[in-house]
């Protein structure tokens, strides 16, 4: 009787130690790490600011704000800043003051904004053409410049009539020159995205996956839509 009771002890220990053993397997051993399956990727989230620059009407309010929702970032526009600070819009302050005066103001606010923290940040389409905003930029963002053609450009920049610079008697003259003296300005941004005539969601799209590439230290396959915009 002895040796029957016995027996029946050693096979429950015997069975004890496989459980303990099974659930080794399932349960994080100290230092792992626990992934939960089938979890939905989300956008890597900067920990610096995106400052978006490009020309009036590429895009840069629009897809700013969609970007900065994806990636649960503030948004913040620096003409809206500007604007709040000096208590006149733009067109108002280049009107009564100048353009050196705006310019002077634009890259203090600028400068201020940078310093507040992981944001989404539409610059003003000359903003990027003064060189210390543009270092200051280099050092504290993420610049992806969102270029549009000249076309493009037209047919946004028609809709509105406040735009400071097009006030001239031949407004698609000026956009032609201004774009030949800001793009190789602009080149310097670390990222480019074409903005063109496609849902304002894929452009955001392509910037999340251009910028995640950057974050990571990879490289991203250009679009095809890029390549033919870097070749015109």
């Amino acid at each position: 009787m002895m040796a029957k009771m016995a027996g029946t002890g050693e096979r429950r220990r015997r069975v004890g130690a496989k459980l303990v053993l099974a659930m080794r397997g399932l349960l994080p051993q100290p230092g792992a790490l626990c992934i939960a399956p089938n979890m939905a990727t989300t956008p890597d989230k900067p920990e610096k600011p995106i400052a978006l620059i490009g020309m009036m009407g590429a895009g840069k309010s629009t897809v700013g704000r969609r970007l900065a929702k994806r990636l649960d970032l503030p948004f913040v526009d620096a003409d809206e800043e500007i604007e709040a600070a000096a208590g006149l819009t733009v067109a108002e302050i280049f009107e009564r003051h100048g353009e050196a005066h705006f310019r002077d103001g634009e890259a203090r606010v600028i400068a201020r904004l940078l310093d507040g923290g992981p944001v989404v940040l539409a610059t003003g389409g000359g903003a990027f053409m003064r060189e210390e905003t543009r270092t200051r930029i280099a050092a504290k963002a993420v610049s992806i410049w969102l270029k549009a053609d000249h076309d493009v450009i037209m047919r946004r920049v028609r809709r509105r009539a406040d735009r400071p610079l097009l006030q001239t008697a031949d407004p698609e003259g000026t956009v032609t020159r201004l774009l030949t003296e800001r793009e190789p300005v602009y080149s310097h941004a670390d990222l480019t995205i074409a903005s063109r005539d496609v849902p304002h969601d894929k452009i955001v799209e392509e910037c999340i996956e251009t910028l995640r590439a950057h974050l990571r230290g990879e490289q991203a396959a250009q679009s095809p839509a890029d390549v033919a915009s870097a070749v015109r």
